[in-house]
């Protein structure tokens, strides 16, 4: 039994938007962007609007055992890589790709040729996956 169409891409599937912090950010003022726009990872960004790195609610879990984890720098909180797709992707290949890195989500990156090239335009979770499974 085949659970998602093969031929499904990402930007089908995919959350839009992305709720994006300066690179500046420290863990109080990414904690505060997840909790007003209900998010569990939200990106970094340069000044340019480049993708410098994505925090997930773990990740600030994890740096609130330390002392002084209010000042932590983005720097300091984020994964140690950045996992992105084109929207015209597979939704399988996404998943593929999900479990071959160990990730939960991978940040959808705007086509080269597109307006702004290669912005962060939605993410796409392990759960977003799950949920197509059982749409009607």
């Amino acid at each position: 039994m085949e659970l998602i169409a093969e031929n499904m891409q990402v930007k089908d599937v995919m959350t839009r938007g992305v709720v994006t912090v300066p690179m500046e950010s420290n863990a109080v003022e990414i904690a505060k962007a997840m909790a007003d726009n209900s998010v569990s990872a939200i990106v970094a960004i340069e000044d340019n609007g480049e993708t410098f790195g994505v925090i997930s609610d773990v990740d600030i879990l994890r740096k609130m055992k330390d002392k002084n984890w209010e000042i932590a720098s983005v720097e300091d909180i984020m994964s140690d890589s950045v996992e992105t797709i084109n929207p015209s992707a597979t939704v399988h290949d996404a998943a593929e790709l999900m479990a071959a890195k160990k990730v939960h989500r991978l940040i959808v990156m705007s086509e080269e040729t597109v307006g702004a090239s290669y912005r962060p335009i939605g993410i796409l979770s392990a759960r977003d996956i799950i949920k197509q499974l059982f749409q009607k």
